[in-house]
């Protein structure tokens, strides 16, 4: 049996001290409810003494039903603090006050204005009085990171006789490379008497960019517990992201003889939920979670993803809740690709019709920075008379906003090459547009479904709609549309998927 890691979210705590990602109390429940569906060990609620807010957070929290989370609220090593927060945890299933000081010298001396003596005093007086509230208390050595090793271990040994359960080493200012935090790990366990009895955990900063390796340092030398926030959000340059720590120790389970109990099928729910409550988005780039994760666009990497998945993918998307691999057609793509797609719309061809549709698909390519479906279906369409479209949109115009009423001018060929314009008022533009449509071609199908899949970015943005319409015998036919313009995709959607069921019933 591999060594349990322990997982202490500090999202909203840490993760709420990064600007501008501040959260009410109804939305840190929100959080909370996911982070137990994700099975952490630890939520830390928040700071209890630094605001109304924060307190109230902490006790709701403590209060959610059916749960087997520890739940921790911060202080700082003074009296106060330590009492706000037992206030705040008293109900509580498994309360943890975690409290703390600075042991670098640059805290001791710039900010505390403390000997090294005065800090492991305080130190150990603030760990005694935590502990007569509650069993389980939590002591961080801030800017652990910059700290001489032999006062750390002074500090640690002091804080573990005075009753500390778990003792927090972080690198505060994420200053440290990651083999020499992994041997300041290894000098304590090597140094500190009863440390085996203890909880060492980890709290790694990303201000170079190495929060995640300082942290799997860290548990290759002994740590068992990672504090870590949803998306890496958190102060600075953030935190340690908690989906990228927790799938690294997945992959590499044996060599790190380490193992968590996160449920990563909620990482991609979780992840969007963080960045909507915030409004921290996301880069596409992000590991994990980021929109780019699991999408290939090398004609290379798409033939071997094609063939077997782990060829460029040492993660299946569906453990951590994304899907599926996504095949981006772009000018780089290959002719493996474009069959894939191709089959994936319902059409086949063989290696001849192929050649010449992907000389089609690379002359669209090098236009546009990515080509969907209907992109495809176009091509297809001009070198095979028998997909080619009955009606086709030449123009839509529409005018809207309040008090306006929604009206939609369609211009639209018809089947015998005749150009046929409509001016309809409706609802809403899409719906007037809708109408419109329905007046030329003569055909009103039951529209069941209308969604906006995709955005692009960039100069040539475009705005993907899917829809689906029932015809009078039940069938149901799919249409996409994209453009620049939202209502000129809706109405090309709409347009083709009647022509599909038009040229079906033919």
């Amino acid at each position: 049996m591999t060594r349990k890691i322990d997982i202490f979210d500090t999202t909203l705590r840490d993760g709420e001290q990064s600007p501008g990602a501040s959260m009410n109390t109804e939305e840190k429940l929100v959080i909370a409810r996911q982070l137990l569906r994700l099975n952490v060990d630890v939520i830390e609620a928040g700071f209890p003494i630094s605001s109304p807010g924060d307190f109230e957070s902490v006790r709701k929290i403590s209060q959610l039903a059916g749960y087997d989370a520890t739940v921790a609220a911060l202080t700082r090593a003074v009296e106060k603090d330590i009492v706000s927060a037992a206030d705040a945890l008293k109900f509580a299933k498994r309360p943890r006050i975690h409290t703390g000081i600075g042991v670098s010298e640059s805290h001791m001396r710039d900010k505390l204005r403390l000997t090294p003596d005065e800090a492991i005093e305080r130190a150990v007086a603030a760990v005694k009085c935590a502990k007569s509230y509650v069993d389980d208390v939590q002591f961080y050595a801030e800017d652990a990171g910059r700290s001489d090793y032999d006062f750390l271990v002074r500090m640690i040994q002091a804080v573990v006789d005075a009753g500390a359960t778990v003792v927090n080493i972080p690198d505060t200012t994420g200053y440290s490379l990651p083999d020499e935090f992994g041997r300041r790990i290894k000098y304590l366990v090597d140094n500190v008497q009863g440390i085996d009895d203890v909880t060492i955990a980890v709290h790694c900063h990303n201000d170079l960019g190495m929060a995640t390796a300082l942290a799997m340092a860290g548990v290759a030398n002994g740590a068992r517990q990672i504090e870590c926030t949803i998306n890496g959000l958190g102060e600075r340059a953030g935190n340690t992201a908690m989906e990228e720590v927790v799938m690294a120790i997945r992959m590499h389970e044996r060599e790190l003889d380490a193992h968590t109990d996160i449920n990563t099928r909620e990482f991609t729910k979780a992840s969007r939920l963080v960045s909507t409550i915030t409004g921290m988005n996301v880069q596409a780039n992000k590991a994990i979670v980021g929109a780019n994760a699991f999408a290939h666009s090398s004609g290379i990497h798409q033939d071997g993803v094609l063939k077997k998945r782990d060829t460029y993918e040492i993660i299946d998307p569906a453990d951590v809740g994304a899907g599926e691999s996504q095949i981006v057609l772009t000018a780089r793509s290959g002719h493996a690709a474009l069959k894939h797609r191709l089959e994936e719309l319902g059409y086949e061809f063989n290696a001849e019709k192929l050649d010449e549709l992907y000389e089609a698909f690379l002359n669209l390519a090098d236009k546009k920075k990515e080509v969907y479906d209907e992109d495809l279906e176009s091509l297809v369409n001009e070198r095979d008379r028998e997909e080619t479209a009955l009606y086709s949109l030449e123009a839509v115009q529409v005018s809207c906003g309040f008090p306006l009423k929604p009206t939609a001018t369609v211009t639209i060929k018809d089947p015998q090459g005749a150009s046929v314009t409509q001016c309809v008022w409706g609802t809403g533009p899409v719906d007037a547009a809708y109408k419109a449509v329905d007046a030329i071609v003569g055909l009103d199908a039951d529209l069941s479904e209308f969604s906006v899949q995709s955005v692009t970015r960039g100069i040539d943005a475009l705005g993907e709609v899917t829809v689906r319409v029932k015809a009078v015998n039940g069938e149901v036919y799919t249409g996409r549309g994209a453009d620049g313009d939202i209502i000129v995709s809706a109405t090309k959607a709409y347009l083709n998927a009647l022509n599909r069921l038009l040229s079906k019933s033919l």
